[in-house]
Formats: C-alpha cells, structure tokens, sequence
C-alpha cells in the first residue's frame, strides 16, 4: 500500500513537471522548450500506446513505428489533398479548416486500428520470437511501401500546409499545441487505467502470465490480446499524427524500425507496465539527445549505458527504482 501511494505521488510529480516546462518556458519568452516539451508528451503518448501491448499484455511488438507512420501519414496525406482541391482515391475531400484536425486524427485513429487489427490477427497466431520478427516485417514492407509512394514523395516526404485547428483553439500556438498534446497524452494514460482495471483488462493480465488458465476459465486469449493490439495501434498512431503536425512534415523516416526501438526504450527506461514510464522514458531520451547531443553526435552511447543500467540493475525503469515494486496505481 505504502509502494502504491509513492507511485501515485510520483506520477502526480511526472505530470506537474512535464506541465511545469513549458509554462516556465513560455514565461521566459523560450519558445524552443515549449516545442520541446510538446515532443516529449507525443513520444511519450507513443509510449503508452506500446506500454499497453508489452507492458499489460506481454505483447513484444517491434513494428509500432508502423502505426506511428500510419498515423502520420494518414493526417499528411489528408491534408495534402485538402490543400491542393484533390481527390484521393477517387473521393474529393472537403475538410473544415474550422475543424480539420479532429477530421485527420480520426484518420489515423482508423488507419492505425484497421491496420493492427490485420498485422494482429496473423502475427498474435505466433508467440516469441516469431512474434516479434513478424510485427517487424509488417513494419518493414509499410516503410517500403512508403518510399515507393511517387504522388507522395517518396523517401523525401511531404510538407504540411493545411492549418490544422479545433474549434474555439489555434493549434499554431506553441503553449496552445502543447496543451491539447499534453491533454491527450493524460486521456490515454487515464483511458489505460480503466482498461487494466477493468474485467477485460484482469483477463488480459492472465492472458500475458498463463494463457492456458484463462483458457480453462472459458474466455479465449486471443481476442483479447487483439483487441488490446488494436487499441494500443490507435494510440500510437494518433501520437504519429501529433508528431506531424508539430514538425509540418511526414516522411518514411516515422515508420523506421529504427523508431519501434526508440518507443520500446522510452517504455524500458521508464518502466515496463508503469503508467507514466513512458513519460519519463521520452523525456530522458529527448534530454540526453538535446544537451548531450549538443556536444556530441555518440550521445547514443549515454544512452545505451543508462538503458543497460536499467535493465542489469532497475528492472522497474527508473519510475520502479524511485516508487517501488507495485506495477499499477
């Protein structure tokens, strides 16, 4: 109980702290902060998105930079065809400028769950390491995909010129996106904690430790460890669509598996099946690359001496060394 209520204080600490760098920032007129802030928030909803697949039901997805991608490129290539007046696929798009970024994230909210709801049926058949190279290869062939892509630019990518807004809120605002950014990311922690709470989520806990037991009980793993992929694909997609949006640009380089293992450090470094790991992963991450890569391009290698610290001697990630053994709030 004690462990539990210096992991709620802790998290409670996470979030006043992510929240407490941009307002400083704002206030010392340090607009660079604000944006990196609004990073650090849509790295870590990615986090949450894998942390709900790995952390809660065991699921070790190397691909979720595909659904990342998805999610990218479904917000990018929308609005490519908005601003331009053209059809895609035959159907033309009228999108609201009033409303346009509630259109384009329901864009990658679907793309990115369709997608995972067919990579998940064919790869959760396996387990493992067959599991794992599988969720890659999917990755892989959707980056090819992508480069092949002439009418989108192929590897060079693709710039952003729809002014994407919700109503009564002008997302070219640095605080302004930050907020709504920020906002979500706690949505999607809040909405995994019901889930873990919840019936599905204790049969998705038993479904990642015994899948025969739960078998015995009459409810089939399966569907629920889809399901679980599926919403997990959403979330992510949705932070790839933020991640677009913040840099006016989309290109290949976000469905690389080179970003699936950056998600799966932020939720490593932060704590596997912790809530607010991944805000802590992102935010040492995005750390190490912007002051030590200030000074040096072998940042990297800071990096991966903190991440094998963490796994040799914090198997919690840093949130488990500093609440203690209990997972969940």
């Amino acid at each position: 109980m004690l462990e539990m209520r210096r992991e709620t204080l802790l998290n409670a600490g996470i979030a006043l702290l992510l929240l407490a760098v941009p307002l400083v920032a704002w206030a010392i007129d340090e607009t660079y902060y604000i944006t990196v802030a609004s990073r650090v928030a849509i790295l870590a909803l990615a986090g949450v998105g894998l942390n709900l697949a790995l952390g809660f039901g065991g699921m070790v997805s190397f691909g979720h930079a595909a659904f990342f991608g998805l999610g990218g490129y479904a917000a990018g290539v929308l609005s490519h065809h908005a601003f331009e007046g053209s059809a895609f696929m035959n159907w033309p798009l009228v999108i609201d400028g009033s409303d346009s970024t509630l259109t384009l994230w329901f864009a990658a909210l679907l793309l990115s769950g369709v997608v995972a709801a067919i990579i998940g049926a064919i790869s959760l058949r396996t387990t493992g390491v067959y599991f794992i190279m599988i969720t890659l290869a999917f990755a892989q062939m959707i980056y090819y995909l992508a480069i092949s892509l002439p009418t989108y630019n192929g590897e060079d990518g693709l710039p952003l010129y729809l002014r994407s807004n919700l109503p009564g809120l002008d997302l070219s605002n640095d605080l302004t996106f930050f907020f709504v950014c920020y906002a979500l990311l706690l949505l999607a922690i809040f909405l995994s904690v019901r889930i873990v709470g919840s019936r599905f989520g204790a049969a998705l806990e038993c479904a990642r430790q015994n899948e025969n037991r739960l078998s015995t009980i009459g409810i089939a793993p399966y569907p629920v460890k889809l399901t679980a992929f599926v919403l997990s694909a959403m979330i992510t997609g949705l932070a790839g669509a933020l991640f677009v949006e913040l840099n006016g640009f989309v290109s290949p380089s976000i469905l690389s598996w080179h970003l699936s293992g950056e998600i799966m450090i932020f939720v490593i470094l932060g704590g596997v099946g912790r809530f607010y790991g991944p805000i802590v992963g992102a935010a040492l991450f995005i750390v190490l690359e912007t002051v030590i890569g200030g000074y040096t391009e072998r940042w990297q290698l800071f990096l991966g001496v903190i991440l094998l610290g963490v796994v040799l001697f914090a198997r919690g990630g840093v949130v488990g060394l500093l609440a203690g053994k209990a997972r969940h709030d």
